[in-house]
């Protein structure tokens, strides 16, 4: 077998696993945020947490897909290690930066919710509240 494919093959099935493992490993924990994210509503958390899933899939075996050729022929053993050194070393960045996006967005996600729950006063209104120009008082149900 030609060392270049060789280098392929052994690209593709590390690249593959390591997408695979990550995925998945973010869907198990990201289930828990989600569900905190989205108050609790848990079949919408499990659905929104599917879709980033099959998008974290369909981003990186597309990125991995795309850089998997290789620009020189591979020679000899040395070279099939530098060559997946670089590949795999780009993967797992591209991985990193999905990952730290999508952990972005979801908190600035639950800070917006979080906000939206602290704007409702702790308390019910009383009916009326005096100010020093609204003169007397007049009783609630008036």
């Amino acid at each position: 077998m030609d060392r270049t494919v060789l280098a392929y093959v052994v690209y593709l099935l590390i690249s593959v696993c390591l997408t695979v493992w990550v995925a998945r490993t973010l869907s198990t924990n990201g289930r828990v945020f989600l569900s905190d994210v989205l108050h609790g509503d848990e079949r919408l958390a499990d659905a929104v947490n599917h879709l980033l899933v099959v998008g974290f899939y369909l981003v990186n075996l597309g990125f991995i897909a795309l850089y998997l050729k290789s620009g020189h022929r591979i020679h000899d053993a040395r070279g099939i290690f530098e060559t997946l050194s670089v590949k795999l070393g780009v993967v797992l960045l591209a991985l990193g930066v999905m990952h730290l996006g999508n952990v972005y967005v979801l908190n600035k996600i639950r800070r917006r919710g979080l906000m939206e729950r602290e704007q409702f006063p702790p308390v019910d209104p009383d009916g009326h509240t005096q100010t020093p120009w609204s003169g007397s008082p007049k009783p609630a149900g008036a």
